[in-house]
């Protein structure tokens, strides 16, 4: 029930680890301080992030996804300070999830929660956190202490710290793995949560662990930190360890991970990872955020000159007993089945439906009569009512064993075989039982403009839209088909992961005219398997309501074209970018708002996705800018350096990316002051004098970050390039456009007279 903060407290006074007793309480005292101007808000805001509040978009309204109605909690004419009030309007509630463990009691409380607090949903992250959104920074403090009376909490869920640590849910479980991650990951996160050397960060810290290198349930190769089991003979006795990553991440530009160690002794763990963060705090960006995460430190020194200075870190830290203490748990950690295993061979029994469930969702464990039961969440949402019947059904067929996962869904582990037709009936009556796990249709989605405030396009819209599509086919899909996937990102920053799909897609904004349009950059080839071993390239932006389109034709292509047993990102990278672009690039047409108005509405919104009303008295014919010309004839020079890129020549396509960040340059210079200087460096000092100095190319998500990739790109031009910085300059340079086109479309706007 939601009772107040105090009511709260009163009722679970003792059932609450003191510390997070006392840091809640610490933490309420805090939000009536900033009420009363008596804390700075920069300050208050990292405070609050620190335990995972986050201040989210808000249209004071209701939202369609096509598979969940979130609409909110609070009646639409709530008075609000403005727009995006931490205060007023409702925030999102991130709670960390370790290794994505869960229990029955845990699930039921998140349920209560969900539907006390938000809006009756909650949902699944791709680093296995739970969100409640549309809450409000008065009740947080009763949420924590709800939450951490059945051992969860929300501290460092976000802020400058250690994130969530995840690993691979099939662990412990799984066929291939070397042996069991869950409980170093379990100590790790709790050895790191609240650390002192883990507090100073400039950005934020990322590990992940794997039991094997061949799956990509863990997905090390993308983090800041990340590990992989292995294992080694030391004077006759097997010893465990750890294949180490670091230096990896997403974002805006992708960093691929670096081999740190072959083989990370177990009992090094916790002290390396206190050395990295020793050297982080030390060494690590503070003033430019943009270039805080570790990977940009990495990069910099060089992986052999950070893996010196984290040594020399290491040798100067003193004995903690804590490292031995939670070694020694190591061996204790157990989990058990709740029913005697059963060998059963139940394929051919039962519908057509369970045995199609029983192919796409139901993994047999490394324990013979076991299974792992994957509940596929559409978008990662589950509702109240469902997560009590799951946890119901947690208790009933196990000892509560069940995960979060990356790609958004849950896990339920060690079910016996026997009890598979009834588990699926179960869910089934749940609305749980969808066979879509590992396959296309289950799409990987951030929130987007549902309810992020740097989302661009709807990122969850469309993949609601290419979900239904894929699951209402007259047709199957072909089995080479069926397991790729489809990740979506609202912005460029990757939150759904687009880099690593076989078929990616970012939302970002084009102009027709006076109209701003919804779009989509497809990326292609990236690839999910071995930990996330490579990313993608864009190869075009396409309008968002033509995305569907792009996909079927890309499927297509590769039904067609592909040889025997060639795989996706092998034919990919077969028929080369060019080609690709070739599949969807009549796809890139707008109509004019006149003519079909709905390319200006994104997918399940009904608002038009237009900066104002300025079409009025449009003619069919629309003329193009010279700006607009420029800006293409940029892009078509960032598509060249790909295609250099795939033919393995570095050098020219870092030089075409650097030319095509120049010739964006120019185009704003030349709309801006009648003439745009020939010489590149005049034209670097003409674009840092009138857009950088003056803020005009800034906005509120990237500032000038994306400024400052045309400087360094400058700086370097003509230098020794391989293959992996002419990828970082590519992906720096499409940012560096997509900002030109928002900049192109702030100066119209602030041109338009006023009538």
């Amino acid at each position: 029930m939601k009772y107040s903060n105090q009511l709260w407290k009163q009722r679970l006074a003792g059932r609450l680890p003191a510390h997070l007793a006392e840091e809640i309480d610490v933490f309420e005292d805090e939000i009536e301080l900033r009420r009363q101007g008596k804390i700075d808000e920069r300050v208050f805001a990292e405070t609050r992030l620190r335990r995972g509040v986050y201040g989210q978009r808000y249209d004071n309204g209701q939202r369609h996804d096509g598979i969940t109605t979130r609409k909110l909690p609070y009646p639409e004419d709530k008075p609000t300070k403005g727009p995006n009030t931490v205060w007023d309007a409702p925030g999102m509630q991130r709670i960390k999830i370790p290794f994505g463990g869960l229990n029955a009691t845990q699930l039921e409380v998140l349920a209560e929660l969900a539907e006390e607090y938000s809006d009756g949903v909650a949902h699944i992250t791709t680093r296995q956190d739970v969100q409640l959104h549309f809450i409000h920074l008065d009740d947080t403090p009763a949420i924590m202490r709800r939450l951490a009376a059945v051992g969860i909490t929300t501290r460092e869920a976000c802020g400058n710290t250690i994130r969530n640590v995840t690993a691979c849910p099939y662990a412990g479980v799984c066929r291939d793995q070397v042996f069991d991650v869950t409980p170093y990951a379990k100590m790790t996160a709790y050895y790191l949560l609240g650390h002192p050397e883990c507090q100073d960060f400039g950005r934020k810290f990322k590990i992940a662990f794997s039991g094997c290198s061949r799956n990509p349930c863990a997905l090390v190769r993308m983090h800041d930190f990340g590990v992989i089991a292995k294992t080694r003979e030391n004077n006759g006795r097997l010893e465990r360890g750890f294949e180490a990553y670091v230096g990896g991440g997403l974002g805006a530009v992708p960093y691929q991970a670096k081999l740190y160690s072959e083989f990370l002794p177990e009992t090094e763990l916790l002290p390396t990872l206190v050395a990295i963060a020793r050297l982080f705090t030390r060494l690590g960006e503070k003033r430019n955020r943009n270039r805080a995460r570790i990977k940009f430190l990495v990069d910099k020194l060089g992986i052999e000159e950070f893996k010196r200075l984290v040594e020399q870190e290491r040798a100067q830290l003193p004995e903690d007993p804590r490292w031995k203490e939670a070694l020694e748990e190591i061996p204790r950690y157990r989990e058990e089945p709740r029913r005697p295993a059963a060998l059963v061979e139940i394929e051919p029994a039962g519908s057509a439906e369970f045995r199609e469930w029983l192919r796409r969702n139901v993994y047999r464990q490394r324990q013979e009569g076991y299974a792992a039961v994957t509940i596929a969440l559409p978008l990662g949402d589950i509702t109240a009512a469902q997560l009590r019947r799951l946890a119901d059904i947690t208790r009933n067929y196990t000892n509560e064993t069940i995960r979060t996962t990356v790609e958004q869904n849950f896990l339920l582990r060690w079910v016996s075989e026997a009890d598979l037709p009834a588990i699926y009936e179960d869910l089934k009556a749940a609305h749980l039982a969808e066979p879509v796990a590992n396959t296309i249709a289950d799409i990987t989605a951030c929130p987007g403009t549902d309810t992020c405030r740097l989302g661009i396009a709807s990122s969850r819209g469309l993949a609601a839209e290419l979900r239904t599509r894929l699951l209402e086919r007259r047709e199957p899909l072909d089995e080479s088909v069926r397991g790729l996937r489809i990740k979506i990102s609202g912005c460029f920053n990757s939150c759904g992961q687009h880099h690593l799909a076989d078929v990616g897609f970012y939302g970002v904004k084009r102009n027709k005219g006076r109209y701003a349009v919804p779009h989509f950059q497809v990326l292609l080839g990236g690839q999910w398997g071995e930990n996330a071993a490579a990313y993608g390239l864009a190869i075009g932006v396409v309008p968002s309501k033509r995305v569907p389109e792009a996909l079927e034709r890309i499927l297509g292509r590769y039904l067609a074209g592909r040889q025997d047993g060639e795989s996706f990102q092998a034919f990919i990278q077969r028929i080369g970018r060019a080609e690709c672009l070739k599949m969807i690039e009549d796809l890139r047409e707008i109509p004019t708002h006149q003519a079909d108005p709905s390319y200006y509405v994104d997918w399940g919104d009904a608002r038009e996705f237009t900066i104002g009303d300025l079409g009025v008295g449009e003619c069919a014919g629309e003329l193009v800018s010279p700006t607009e010309f420029q800006l293409a004839a940029a892009e078509r020079e960032a598509f060249e350096a790909q295609l250099h890129l795939e033919k393995g020549e570095a050098g020219e396509a870092a030089r075409r990316a650097y030319e095509a960040m120049k010739r964006a340059a120019q185009a704003l210079i030349a709309h801006r002051l009648g003439r745009a200087p020939q010489d590149p460096e005049q034209v670097v000092e003409t674009f840092r004098k009138h857009f950088y100095d003056t803020e005009l190319f800034f906005d509120a998500f990237a500032r000038g970050k994306f400024a400052q990739y045309y400087f360094n790109a400058h700086k370097r031009n003509g230098g020794p390039w391989d293959e992996d910085a002419a990828r970082k300059q590519i992906e720096e340079a499409q940012l560096f456009l997509e900002a030109a086109h928002a900049c192109y479309q702030r100066l119209l706007e602030q041109e338009q007279p006023v009538i």
